[in-house]
């Protein structure tokens, strides 16, 4: 109980300094103080330690990885993906609006979070395979280059629509920013066809087979085609930025209920693991 309180207090201040952060992105952007940015970039930084530290002593308390419960699945969904934000915008602080989708949506998962289940349940044999782990590593790095991705959309969108500020201003023109929203989706269905393949071994591993067409694989697979799709036709059909932006819209969407939805509202396979 001791350690829960621990880790619910860190988890707070995490949040806390991710909100701080997500404001101080929209006042430079809103404001149009781009020289601040880096303000708001320490800030999210200085979150990502209360919350390693929260997943670390939840790691040494239950004796596994981050994937049993939905309280440490969704936070550690959240530190991937504020993880990966912070890394990128290190190498590319211009790009500071994306954190205006990426911290939000985090916020979110850590308040969902600590809304849910905190009890630690034993490891079944079913999760005792290093497939599952790297199943579950890939699976949170590519919602989170799909997250990326989905801001980037959004920053795009608001190009071609005319939207501008300073902070705007600075970003490449909206090609540029189409190749890199393309080059996130690269990534994200690299992770997630790694994913689906660590699964499939681990299922095997497990049950003794490969496939069985549970609602989160099949749902999965479509998720896979669709980017599979998408990918396929901007890179041999002259297809517009506007129709490109889209499309990742909706991919992200169907990857959000796969992940974060179905898990948790049809019994399935998965969901079993997600009380």
């Amino acid at each position: 109980m001791q350690s829960f309180v621990i880790e619910t207090t860190l988890h707070w201040t995490a949040a806390a300094l991710y909100i701080a952060g997500a404001v101080l992105f929209a006042y430079v952007t809103l404001f149009d103080h781009p020289h601040r940015v880096r303000w708001a970039r320490w800030t999210t930084l200085a979150g990502l330690a209360p919350h390693t530290a929260a997943l670390v002593l939840r790691w040494i308390t239950v004796g596994h990885g981050p994937y049993m419960m939905k309280y440490e699945v969704l936070s550690s969904d959240a530190w991937v993906a504020v993880a990966m934000l912070s890394l990128f915008l290190w190498r590319r602080p211009n790009w500071a609006p994306l954190a205006l989708v990426v911290l939000p949506v985090s916020i979110l998962l850590i308040g969902f979070a600590l809304f849910a289940n905190p009890q630690a349940n034993d490891l079944p044999p079913t999760l005792r395979s290093v497939w599952l782990v790297f199943h579950v590593f890939f699976n949170k790095l590519g919602l989170a280059a799909f997250m990326l991705s989905f801001a980037a959309a959004v920053i795009l969108m608001r190009k071609l629509n005319g939207a501008s500020s300073r902070l705007l201003d600075r970003l490449p023109g909206a090609d540029v920013i189409e190749a890199y929203m393309i080059r996130f989706v690269g990534f994200g269905f690299v992770f997630w066809s790694t994913t689906i393949v660590a699964g499939a071994i681990w299922a095997n591993e497990s049950w003794g087979r490969y496939w069985g067409w549970d609602p989160i694989e099949v749902w999965s697979l479509v998720t896979w085609l669709c980017y599979g799709v998408l990918l396929h036709a901007r890179m041999f059909f002259s297809l517009g930025p506007r129709f490109v932006g889209g499309g990742v819209m909706a991919c992200f969407g169907m990857s959000v209920v796969t992940v974060l939805i179905l898990p948790f509202l049809i019994p399935t396979l998965h969901s079993a693991y997600f009380q």
